[in-house]
């Protein structure tokens, strides 16, 4: 029976290991030890031995069994991960599949780096609310309830007095009554317009506002950041123009051009042929302004910009339509 149960053993574990699927190596677990496996008779025979031999064979044949269950074990594992187990869990032959990495959507990336831009000048960042009352988005900013610069923003009214703020504006507001000059802060954030929807304009956009109020302040100093900001921004070689505007919030109040960077000021299809193009809005802080948040004008003055980011991603990447970046399309998205 001992030669029987090693014959048994080594023909057992050759059919293991030549099996080439899970199925054929069930096949052979059942064939072996089954209910009615050669091995479970095998192990009904070690009964009918003589008393003295049943301990030995019963030790072998246990073994034996052992040494079965082990190289099953071991050849199921290996035809897993081979691709050759349970519905080819695994096929081998086929390519990797590959791994996507996430990236910051390009407003984003726009966002930060206009920020941290502005943080090297000595800026702190400040962030408010996007539902704001009609006192910080307008009555606070020096916008008197019929003025007619406020049709200059169509807003979105959630109630008589509450809406969604149509510029980062009031943070400003909210940043002075919180504490005394000197005030040196950008406001990042998103604002809300009811515009037409197309290529030049949407109803929800980003912004990028900066105040700075101290003893002092100049149209100088405004013209010094901003000049810094466009040259780290859009390159050293990067002209800037202050063209004379209107803002509330502001007296005196200028737009701000920067030479066209894709033409080098020549004329091109994105300038207009102008050489220029238009980036933000600045000015020095109106009197009314910083008596509304009890800043005496006597003592302190204070220069304000804002940026819509939006445009400037347009500008920078050649993007010919607003709407791309909120539509989701991963395969604008991933472009950048």
């Amino acid at each position: 029976m001992k030669q029987d149960l090693e014959q048994l053993a080594a023909k057992a574990i050759a059919e293991i290991t030549s099996a080439e699927d899970t199925e054929t190596l069930e096949q052979i677990r059942v064939r072996y030890l089954g209910r009615k496996g050669r091995l479970t008779l095998q192990l009904r025979q070690v009964g009918q031995l003589p008393a003295e031999e049943r301990p030995a064979m019963g030790q072998l044949a246990n073994q034996v069994k052992v040494r079965l269950e082990k190289a099953l074990e071991e050849k199921q594992q290996a035809l897993t991960v081979t691709g050759r187990g349970p519905q080819d869990a695994l096929d081998i032959t086929l390519p990797g599949r590959r791994t996507w990495v996430g990236r910051c959507h390009p407003l984003t990336q726009v966002t930060r780096e206009i920020v941290d831009i502005f943080r090297s000048l000595g800026f702190g960042v400040a962030l408010g609310p996007e539902v704001e009352t009609d006192y910080y988005n307008f009555g606070a900013l020096n916008f008197p309830p019929d003025h007619p610069a406020r049709d200059m923003q169509d807003t979105y009214y959630l109630g008589e007095e509450i809406l969604l703020r149509t510029h980062t504006s009031p943070v400003q507001i909210r940043v002075m009554e919180g504490q005394e000059p000197p005030v040196r802060v950008v406001v990042p954030g998103r604002v809300y317009r009811n515009e037409e929807i197309n290529a030049r304009s949407y109803t929800v956009f980003y912004q990028v506002e900066g105040l700075a109020v101290d003893r002092g302040v100049t149209f100088g100093d405004l013209k010094g950041v901003l000049t810094s900001f466009v040259e780290q921004f859009f390159g050293p070689r990067t002209k800037l123009r202050f063209r004379p505007h209107f803002f509330p919030f502001t007296e005196p109040s200028a737009e701000v051009d920067i030479s066209c960077f894709l033409c080098q000021g020549k004329g091109c299809r994105v300038c207009k042929q102008t050489g220029w193009l238009e980036i933000l809005g600045s000015g020095m802080v109106d009197p009314a302004v910083l008596e509304a948040v009890e800043y005496d004008p006597e003592v302190y003055s204070g220069f304000a910009f804002g940026m819509g980011v939006d445009r400037i991603a347009m500008l920078r990447y050649g993007i010919n339509d607003i709407r791309l970046f909120y539509e989701n399309d991963l395969r604008f998205l991933r472009q950048f």
